[in-house]
């Protein structure tokens, strides 16, 4: 029986997309030398090998089981196994096809179900938002685990009014105008700093929530209503990109062009809207000389600059966002383990918070033993993360750069 399902699923556009990524892997395991959850279990099953060889069994037509699901469970989906491929697997791609295969043939438990229910519909839904303001009302009531996740009450203080020439499109996410306001308000007033008008996209998920929950339809169904809502203001003329201050988004929807790619009414705009994205980086980094004007003078402090996995791994900026920042005067410190995952991953610190524990804690006592002052990344799941774990302020890079504008 199960193999014929394995049979059918071989036939869909998913099942030939996953044959051809297992069918690269050379099983060399250079990949386990990058991986955080292998270097903290020392399971080869948990490491990228070992769950490549497990999706090849599933593809095969061996039944999976709750242990299968387990092991891709735990996976980050940071991306990081990618750099040191010598055959080129798309992992990322290969690890939400397996999920989304076990998912159909694992029955989960009803706790486990109705805590990716929540997570799916919750995060994504328009009640996040007055849930969180009754649960920041309600802060000092909550017990510690669940203090720590609700962040304190911030104001984004005035945008800019100016209008200039250069118009771009900025998404304004499902939970970052929400948890962290400041990131948005400070994104215009840079960008209006480098003569550049900051445009609110409708506030949307990008799809990677549920991408990553193995919920395809629902994460293709949001990557439609994006390419209907933002890529009128592109196509026409009025914004001449699409842009993101938080990485998994950007991540995300420069893969709506391959999600969608078989959809006649959204293959070439979809296509088109992806080519069009930018990381706010990206765009910067080619300002600096104007900004260095508006900047005023700083004492000294010690930056470390923690890079998002989707920032390096999937956009491959994490270089180009530290030229940004060094160009702009911040003394950037190297410490121990930079390039691994902080343990947020999105939904991760809920679905594992062990591990999602054990990898922030190495992460903040790498940065502390450097003797930064203060930690900067670009992903507000990092962020919030990594500040309920320190006392060193924590922070997005265009906040540290709207802190100096004079």
């Amino acid at each position: 029986m199960h193999t014929e399902l394995a049979d059918r699923f071989q036939t869909t556009d998913y099942g030939q997309e996953a044959s051809q990524i297992v069918g690269k892997c050379v099983h060399c395991g250079f990949c386990n030398a990058t991986c955080p959850t292998y270097q903290l279990l020392g399971d080869e099953l948990d490491g990228p090998r070992g769950r490549i060889y497990l999706i090849k069994q599933v593809l095969e037509g061996r039944a999976a089981t709750a242990r299968t699901q387990l092991h891709l469970d735990r996976c980050l989906t940071c991306r990081n196994c990618e750099t040191t491929c010598p055959s080129g697997v798309q992992y990322g791609r290969l690890i939400d096809i397996g999920r989304h295969l076990v998912e159909r043939e694992v029955p989960r438990t009803t706790a486990e179900r109705a805590v990716r229910t929540t997570l799916r519909e919750g995060l994504t839904g328009p009640w996040f938002a007055p849930t969180l303001k009754l649960g920041q009302a309600l802060r000092g009531l909550l017990p510690q685990p669940l203090r720590d996740s609700v962040p304190q009450p911030l104001r984004g203080g005035p945008r800019p009014q100016r209008h200039h020439d250069r118009r771009m499109l900025l998404m304004t996410g499902c939970v970052q105008p929400s948890l962290r306001p400041t990131i948005d308000a400070a994104t215009a007033r840079v960008f209006d700093a480098a003569q550049i008008e900051i445009i609110a996209a409708p506030a949307q998920c990008c799809g990677a929530i549920r991408q990553h929950l193995a919920d395809p339809e629902g994460a293709l169904r949001e990557a439609r209503a994006n390419v209907d809502a933002w890529w009128p203001a592109i196509e026409s003329g009025r914004c001449e990109l699409l842009l993101s201050n938080a990485s998994g988004c950007a991540a995300m929807v420069l893969e709506y062009g391959h999600l969608l790619r078989n959809e006649p009414r959204y293959a070439e705009r979809a296509a088109q809207l992806s080519e069009r994205t930018r990381d706010i980086s990206q765009v910067l980094a080619n300002c600096v000389p104007l900004l260095r004007q508006r900047l005023k003078p700083a004492a000294a402090q010690r930056i470390a600059f923690h890079p998002p996995c989707t920032l390096q791994n999937a956009l491959k900026l994490a270089g180009t966002t530290e030229s940004l920042l060094t160009g702009l005067g911040a003394q950037l410190v190297p410490f121990e383990d930079r390039h691994l995952c902080c343990g947020s991953a999105g939904t991760y610190s809920v679905l594992q918070p062990q591990l999602s524990k054990a990898l922030r804690e190495r992460k903040i006592e790498r940065i502390e033993r450097a003797q930064a002052d203060a930690i900067l990344s670009s992903n507000i799941g990092c962020i919030q993360h990594m500040q309920a774990a320190t006392r060193l302020p924590v922070m997005h890079w265009i906040e540290w750069i709207d802190r100096r504008l004079a």
